[in-house]
């Protein structure tokens, strides 16, 4: 849910003594219509303008507003995505820069990903006077884009006045500058278990009850009664996920005086009734990789704890995030195994279930949580995987009418295919810091290759590569339709913005006939029941006529 709310400030001054910023890209987003970015990782530090127009912007885990003159700043080593849907559209400007600290032997010391923040870093800041904002960014934008080296040097100078501009801005807001409606929404957040009407939160923002509605439906994209009732279902889970409470008992914990109505309120939202929901949370089972998540999902089995993050496991994340109360670490490489089995081993679930692929230490401290049940990852494959997960939990029924149901799919899909692609050949091509790459994962041979029965443009010795080719090399494989993988972090981002403007690239067949599509890495990464099944809704979407999302 959006997330509003006042500039944190960890001290009312800051200090900006021996610190310099250098621009390093500048982009313009225009939104025009439903637009959504990915979600992407940033080595530098992000400073987002909004000149017009109103979206969402995700840093982290956190949503924020974005309206007209406010800034926002993402650090480096964090993820961030934006997104519109608004019928004008959102301007916005993105500006990557570097902050650099003088050391005490003069060097300069770039920060970069360090835990220390040299940067004065606010999530949301209102700019005012906001006049000036949209000039400078213009100016800024265009002195960067010029093929003068002094023009550029101006792009520099403008942006150190952008920084002035905005830093001031944080100087002069006064210590609580939250929004009147705002103070609403927070009272609601803290109070959604009593009986609020809207004359109530209407009085705390100080404007009339008709005004509030229109206004908190315009800034929050939701209603506030469909808030309020968002709030208590999602505790409400929360609460049968964690205790055997009655359900008279957590209809009144939530707000509902009638333990009837909220049965139907909950049935109506969530698409199951209270009962069957806790009965099916009663186990408390944790993932310990997102592939299991996948797995389980299929079975119709919410786990207790699962890896979840914005970027990493998009699907769970933004689908499931209110329903799994334990959110472990879903970091690309696992470099943070030791916290989420710590946070284990404080909650303390029935049962484990993770992959085999654990070192012998990672496995020595899952195993002093609760019994592990480990899936064997290279001698099976993703159906043989179900099953295994099925029989383990007794839910071997579930697993045989998912797997007839997804046979029914593919064939489906097999068809539909090839009506519209016909003998066409197919290229995965992933883009990752200056290097292109010929790439298939297990997911894209098995699912993409083997059982819709598309034709792969060249074949390697393994089913499984990642092949570092050169342009050349690259439209010799003539592909008749490419499908790209960007990596999400700016080198990639400026090299790709680049590589589409070559000739080279502008001559492939595919780029010549309109056949490129970018995929993102969820679900085509991950190996599992649930992502297979969203990779061939994706594919419908990419490649037949009508079909519907």
């Amino acid at each position: 849910m959006t997330h509003h709310g006042p500039v944190q400030r960890e001290n009312s001054e800051f200090s900006l003594d021996g610190l310099s910023f250098r621009l390093r890209d500048v982009e313009m987003v225009n939104g025009d219509g439903h637009w959504r970015g990915e979600q992407q990782f940033t080595v530098s530090h992000v400073l987002f303008v909004v000149t017009s127009g109103e979206g969402n912007l995700i840093l982290g885990s956190n949503e924020f507003r974005l309206r007209q003159d406010t800034a926002f700043v993402c650090p480096p080593g964090e993820t961030f995505r934006t997104e519109t849907e608004q019928r004008d559209g959102l301007k916005m400007f993105l500006f990557r820069f570097d902050v650099f600290r003088e050391t005490e032997r003069n060097e300069e010391q770039m920060q970069h990903g360090s835990k220390e923040r040299l940067f004065p870093l606010q999530k949301e800041i209102p700019v005012y006077p906001a006049g000036k904002l949209v000039c400078l960014c213009d100016t800024i934008y265009h002195h960067w884009h010029s093929q003068d080296g002094l023009e550029r040097f101006r792009g520099q100078v403008a942006f150190q006045e952008l920084l002035y501009y905005v830093l001031n801005s944080i100087r002069l807001q006064p210590e609580d500058s939250r929004p009147a409606l705002q103070a609403a929404k927070d009272y609601m957040e803290r109070h959604f278990n009593e009986n609020l009407t809207i004359e109530e939160l209407a009085r705390i923002a100080n404007i009339s009850p008709k005004y509030f509605v229109d206004l908190f439906k315009r800034t929050y994209g939701i209603s506030a009664i469909n808030y309020l009732t968002e709030l208590r279902i999602n505790r409400a889970k929360q609460l049968m996920a964690q205790s055997r409470a009655k359900l008279r008992d957590i209809a009144h914990q939530v707000g509902y005086n009638d333990e009837f109505y909220f049965s139907r309120k909950f049935k109506k939202v969530v698409g199951v009734p209270p009962k069957v929901y806790m009965n099916r949370r009663r186990r408390k089972i944790a993932a310990y990789k997102r592939s299991i998540t996948g797995q389980l999902m299929a079975l119709k089995i919410i786990p207790y704890a699962a890896p979840l993050h914005p970027k990493w496991t998009a699907y769970y994340y933004n689908k499931y995030r209110t329903d799994i109360p334990v959110h472990l670490s879903a970091y690309r490489k696992n470099q943070h195994w030791e916290s989420n089995v710590k946070k284990l081993l404080r909650e303390r679930p029935d049962v484990v279930i993770s992959t085999d692929v654990l070192d012998t230490e990672e496995k020595e401290m899952l195993e002093q949580v609760s019994p592990v049940f480990y899936v064997p990852t290279k001698e099976k494959n993703w159906k043989e995987q179900l099953l295994l997960v099925a029989e383990f939990l007794g839910e071997s029924g579930e697993a045989e009418h998912w797997l007839k149901s997804y046979d029914r799919k593919t064939k489906f899909a097999r068809d539909r295919l090839k009506r519209s692609v016909q003998d066409d050949t197919f290229l995965f091509v992933k883009v990752s810091k200056q290097n292109l790459s010929v790439y298939c994962n297990r997911s894209m041979s098995e699912v993409f290759y083997d059982e819709l029965q598309l034709v792969p443009a060249c074949r390697f010795d393994r089913s499984v590569y990642d092949q570092q080719v050169s342009i050349e090399q690259l439209a010799d494989f003539d592909a008749d339709r490419l499908l790209l993988i960007v990596r999400q972090e700016s080198e990639t981002l400026t090299y790709w913005k680049a590589l589409q403007y070559s000739m080279p690239w502008q001559e492939l067949k595919a780029v010549r006939n309109n056949r490129v599509y970018l995929i993102s890495s969820d679900p085509w990464f991950e190996y599992s029941a649930c992502a297979h099944s969203r990779v061939i809704d994706e594919v419908l979407n990419l490649f037949c006529e009508n079909h519907p999302n």
